[in-house]
């Protein structure tokens, strides 16, 4: 298989798991701190089963690690770079979203808030 059809390949596949919102929302999160299934539900406002099993996928594709601390167990990002990467990603939503004002205000919220600016809960 030449090297840029393998490339292709892969890149496609990380991007199929990162398609899924509440996954991204995920990586944002883990961007800025380690954090507990738990406190990921409260945060994103998801039930914990579901971000366990959005958890299961990331952890299966090596894009998060675990650690544990007595019976909780903390998410990371195993490339931080990841969540700078998706927020780079923000940019080619603006240009589309331009004629409309509310859209494109919700991106620079989302923005501010995935890097860290603002905390909206």
């Amino acid at each position: 298989m030449p090297a840029r059809h393998l490339a292709a390949k892969e890149l496609g596949a990380l991007l199929s798991v990162l398609a899924h919102p509440a996954r991204l929302q995920i990586v944002e999160e883990l961007g800025l701190r380690e954090l507990d299934v738990r406190a990921l539900a409260d945060t994103l406002g998801l039930s914990q089963p579901g971000v366990s099993q959005h958890l299961g996928l990331l952890r299966a594709h090596r894009l998060v690690s675990e650690r544990r601390e007595g019976r909780r167990v903390f998410y990371r990002l195993r490339r931080p770079e990841l969540a700078a990467w998706l927020l780079e990603g923000l940019g080619f939503l603006a240009e589309p979203l331009a004629s409309v004002e509310d859209r494109r205000q919700l991106m620079n919220a989302a923005r501010a808030t995935w890097s860290g600016e603002v905390r909206d809960g």
